[in-house]
């Protein structure tokens, strides 16, 4: 993920909100971290703070909308339902920003 964000922003600095999640303590991560030190700036969110991170508001919408309480036939209904879900707010950007608490740029 670091790498993405810096191909996306080839110039200055790039801050991230890192949560506990034990994807980021991956070799590669860490190395992509520090051959861009300066430049990307990691801070380790608290443990069990999704109001720090935006979107954990967009998944707990997920799971209202789509999977509290539903048991799906099969991988495929699910699949389908997900899609459906994200396909409605990708047709409404502003909706997610509403939901995430983020504001219009």
């Amino acid at each position: 993920m670091p790498e993405a964000i810096l191909e996306k922003h080839p110039t200055g600095t790039a801050y991230i909100g890192w949560d506990n999640a034990s994807t980021h303590e991956d070799d590669e991560v860490e190395a992509v971290s520090r051959a861009a030190a300066g430049r990307l700036v990691l801070f380790s969110l608290p443990t069990c703070s999704p109001w720090l991170n935006p979107i954990e508001m967009l998944w707990r919408q997920f799971r209202r909308e789509v999977t509290h309480c539903e048991l799906f036939a099969n991988i495929e209904a699910l699949v389908e339902a997900t899609r459906a879900f994200f396909g409605r707010y990708n047709r409404s950007p502003g909706s997610v920003r509403s939901i995430t608490g983020a504001h219009a740029t």
